[in-house]
């Protein structure tokens, strides 16, 4: 990326140095002599090695002999320089600037300058963090390289920088209950004492600019202050920062390898840094995030059972206050339950949401979920309060297609009777969504229709009641002609009331029940049995208000049991046999069942 040109930072630097500084710059300079002078003494040799002097004519001896001298000149220049400057002594004034720069104590190792590459290599440099957070450093680093002009340093002892280059640093990022940042005062008042005041010509650290500013292979840890809950770990960390300045916009590009698997890329421009909280600096960026891995991400508790592979290509532009992101998520293997298992379907999300910077809200304007061609709308908003994100969505997903759908049942814990499958007909839901991200609270209608459940025989399955009901023709599937009920799916379990099933052959089921976190099943329900169906006991008591045989639901949604209800039925038939009687029915049949299954 080309670099437009700008002021770049400089820094006014002492001439002298601490005893032990001259002493060992003193020491430096004598084996440096030694190995001068051992260099110039060998290099006529070389070069009549290397070169056929006597057969030269002396004008091409003479121009050798200048040519030599002004390499053993720049070589002798070459070498002195880093000796003669002694960066060293410069040390307290850089970490007092740069101190001043970021509003934070830093630390410097040993200086050292390399006149061929114009860099000055810092060893062993360390960023405090701010106090309320943390007392372990908020950025080390073993190397930095800064480059800078040779000339302004030479001759006016300025340190004008053109390039920082951070190699391997470990940057820590906390934040508060209040949603504030560690890094959010920083180019603030610093915590230490007031600097010296500057000298004349040194430019104030706002005004700090560089053409380049590079991190490389770096590591960042983001975490909660005060907090037990595990940080999560960026590796690879690459930053690459062109124009830099505290007070105009700047481009940048970040690539960092995620917790948990995955890599994200986030590259375009930010700037100018908030002064009054960095964290709420404008950006207009790009993002893109490649395979993700939900579970072991560290932005889901482990136990809420939320899993998948994320991949999303996004925009994001913030003023500082007011942030706006629309985007493309994909996700794979999605799981929704602690007893889920990854669906088969990829799931996309096109979305479009508002931030509150300061309230730390967030509105979802558009949130099209689709699974094949099953399409539902999220709407609503989440709210950060402390450190928990409170939800309040809403689902809306009329007539969606039942064979797309099917794929997605594991996801959510919803296990089938074994061998069987929901085809074809339509679901629809309106669906509210309250609760924390990781123990969401999800209520509302849900209905079936035109559906079937291949595989199963509910006739066959209620073999149990034929005693009381008859028997029903065998089938392998069971039709659903419409189904309803009031879901609520909570961490603890399932809870579905108002069931209303109508199956043709059968009649109509009704009830309600719980789903237990583990699949364990217990519903009470009654069937109110038409055409053949009715038959057995029910139909000899000749119940004058309907058919209906109670039972319960038990096992498991994998292999559910049918039990009757006795009590119950027996109950309703003797109540039939005397509203018969005192109709002027015999009811003898009734009776005379009854009295047969007398011990």
């Amino acid at each position: 990326m080309k670099s437009k040109k700008m002021s770049s930072a400089h820094v006014d630097f002492p001439s002298g140095g601490s005893p032990s500084a001259k002493e060992d710059h003193v020491e430096k300079w004598k084996n440096f002599q030694l190995k001068a002078v051992q260099s110039l003494q060998q290099l006529p040799s070389v070069l009549q090695q290397k070169l056929d002097l006597d057969n030269m004519s002396g004008t091409m001896k003479r121009n050798l002999k200048i040519a030599g001298i002004v390499v053993a000149v720049l070589l002798v220049i070459l070498l002195v320089l880093p000796l003669l400057i002694n960066v060293n002594s410069f040390r307290p004034k850089i970490e007092s600037e740069v101190s001043n720069a970021v509003g934070r104590p830093v630390t410097l190792g040993d200086l050292s300058l390399s006149i061929i590459t114009g860099m000055v290599k810092v060893n062993d440099i360390s960023i405090a963090d701010d106090p309320s957070f943390s007392k372990s450093p908020f950025f080390t680093s073993k190397s930095v390289k800064v480059g800078v002009k040779l000339l302004p340093l030479i001759f006016s002892k300025q340190l004008n920088v053109t390039e920082i280059v951070v190699d391997e640093p470990q940057i820590t990022l906390l934040s508060n209950a209040k949603g504030k940042w560690n890094f959010s005062n920083i180019g603030g008042t610093s915590t230490k004492e007031p600097p010296a005041p500057e000298r004349s010509g040194s430019a104030p650290p706002q005004n700090f600019s560089v053409a380049k500013l590079e991190i490389k292979d770096g590591r960042m840890t983001v975490g909660k202050a005060n907090a037990q809950a595990k940080a999560q770990v960026y590796d690879n960390l690459n930053v690459e920062v062109t124009d830099f300045s505290f007070k105009s916009q700047f481009p940048f590009e970040l690539v960092a390898d995620l917790p948990g698997g995955g890599n994200a890329t986030i590259s375009g421009k930010a700037g100018p840094i908030n002064p009054q909280d960095a964290a709420n600096t404008p950006m207009d960026a790009v993002v893109k995030v490649d395979t993700l891995n939900l579970a072991a991400s560290g932005f889901v508790d482990p136990a809420s059972g939320l899993g998948g592979q994320l991949n999303f290509d996004g925009a994001i532009n913030s003023d500082g206050n007011q942030a706006k992101a629309t985007g493309l998520l994909t996700c794979d293997k999605l799981k929704l339950s602690p007893k889920g298992s990854p669906a088969p379907k990829k799931i996309t999300v096109k979305y479009a949401v508002n931030s509150d910077l300061k309230e730390r809200s967030v509105t979802i304007a558009q949130g099209d979920v689709s699974i094949g061609k099953a399409v539902a709308r999220l709407s609503g908003a989440l709210q950060t309060q402390g450190e928990t994100q409170m939800l309040n969505l809403k689902l809306s997903a009329p007539d969606m297609p039942v064979d797309e759908l099917e794929a997605m049942l594991p996801a959510l814990g919803v296990v089938l009777p074994t061998g069987s499958q929901l085809q074809g007909g339509t679901l629809s839901t309106e669906l509210a969504i309250s609760g924390t991200v990781d123990k969401p609270v999800i209520t509302g209608p849900v209905r079936l229709a035109n559906t079937k459940l291949a595989g199963f025989d509910l006739g066959s399955k209620l073999g149990a009641l034929s005693a009381f009901t008859g028997r029903t023709a065998a089938s392998r599937d069971t039709s659903i002609q419409n189904a309803s009920l009031n879901a609520r799916v909570a961490p603890e379990g399932t809870r579905l009331d108002a069931i209303n099933v109508t199956i043709p052959t059968i009649g109509i089921i009704t009830g309600a029940g719980s789903i237990g976190a583990t699949g364990a099943l217990d519903f009470r329900m009654v069937a109110d049995l038409q055409g053949g169906a009715a038959g057995g006991l029910v139909q000899r008591a000749g119940r004058g208000g309907g058919n209906g045989v109670a039972f319960s639901i038990q096992g498991t949604t994998s292999d559910p049991k049918f039990v009757p209800d006795v009590k119950s039925i027996a109950g309703s038939a003797a109540s039939g046999a005397v509203q018969n009687a005192v109709s002027g029915k015999t009811g003898s049949s009734a009776g005379g069942s009854l009295r047969k299954r007398k011990p």
